[in-house]
């Protein structure tokens, strides 16, 4: 029986293949399903794949859906009950499939585990260690740039970086999958603060480790295409996960924090890219893609509230 499905979305990703695949190969536990989705590479990454890996699963779809159109298709062909998404650019311990596994089964009410992910140029520092969201309208990596023995208890955190994250596949059924409309970037905040409004928790695993190379498939930490789906992504995602009245009240935060985002990048020779994202972020935005609104869920939406303050100062400090 197959009790993780690892689901690995490439877009002409072939220098990175034989890393992550190898190490997958090398994991202590034993029944494991491994699929690469494949966003229509040019490279030669289908074939490469069938001829060096026989037992991955590999889905070679005809264009590039981005990363949510291929995850969402890996999860709804994966056979077993937990699905570990995997980005292509990594390479991981022995025991990272075994001990993010162990995680999630621990905690009854999580949806997602994160891993401990390490920097792979430099395997002393930290690139994620749980993911936070914030009032200003801010999304950070946890621990990015720091001592790689800086977090080691494992605790719940706002969300899971999908790049290395085991996730229930029930729930999904429930909440729903990746939402395309992002394509790339938020997409996983979005569906870990969905999981959250719903009561489900997400957590960090710390003794998963895995080693991320980081921008494998775009390049670079800093381009036109990431700044623009970054701002208009984060724009849909709040209109989506907040009603209204909270909307309202984060409002004077979230002018000031994509502000100072705004002048940031306008430094960086990038402002009318990161303008252009937020125009593009309300046109996309529409009530029919709203998270529905219960007061079943008010008690989450109030501890998401408190949460979404107190990760300012976890931001800044």
């Amino acid at each position: 029986m197959q009790n993780v499905s690892v689901i690995i979305p490439n877009f002409n990703g072939l220098k990175y293949l034989d890393g992550v695949l190898s190490t997958l190969r090398a994991q202590t536990m034993k029944g494991i399903e491994v699929i690469l989705v494949d966003n229509g590479s040019s490279d030669g990454s289908c074939a490469y794949v069938q001829e060096n890996y026989p037992e991955v699963k590999l889905i070679a779809l005809p264009d590039n859906t981005g990363f949510c159109g291929a995850v969402n298709v890996g999860i709804r062909a994966a056979a077993a009950p937990y699905v570990l998404l995997l980005n292509n650019d990594t390479e991981v311990e022995p025991d990272f499939v075994k001990e993010l596994y162990l995680a999630i089964r621990r905690h009854p009410k999580a949806f997602s585990c994160a891993s401990r992910m390490v920097q792979y140029t430099n395997k002393e520092l930290l690139d994620d260690a749980g993911n936070y969201y914030s009032a200003l309208g801010w999304a950070f990596a946890r621990g990015k740039g720091k001592p790689v023995s800086t977090y080691e208890k494992e605790e719940k955190i706002f969300c899971s970086c999908a790049g290395a994250a085991i996730y229930k596949k029930e729930i999904f059924d429930e909440i729903g999958f990746f939402d395309e409309e992002h394509f790339a970037y938020l997409e996983d905040v979005d569906i870990g603060y969905r999981a959250r409004i719903y009561g489900y928790e997400n957590w960090y695993a710390p003794k998963a480790i895995v080693y991320h190379v980081g921008s494998g498939t775009t390049g670079s930490r800093y381009n036109d295409f990431k700044t623009r789906y970054s701002s208009r992504n984060n724009v849909y995602m709040l209109y989506k996960n907040m009603p209204l009245p909270q909307i309202i009240l984060n409002l004077p935060l979230l002018a000031a924090g994509f502000g100072v985002k705004l002048l940031f990048f306008s430094l960086k020779g990038m402002g009318k890219e990161y303008a252009a994202g937020i125009k593009n972020g309300f046109q996309i935005s529409r009530k029919e893609r709203k998270v529905p609104f219960t007061w079943a869920h008010m008690g989450a939406y109030t501890g998401i509230q408190l949460e979404l303050w107190a990760n300012i100062f976890r931001r800044i400090y």
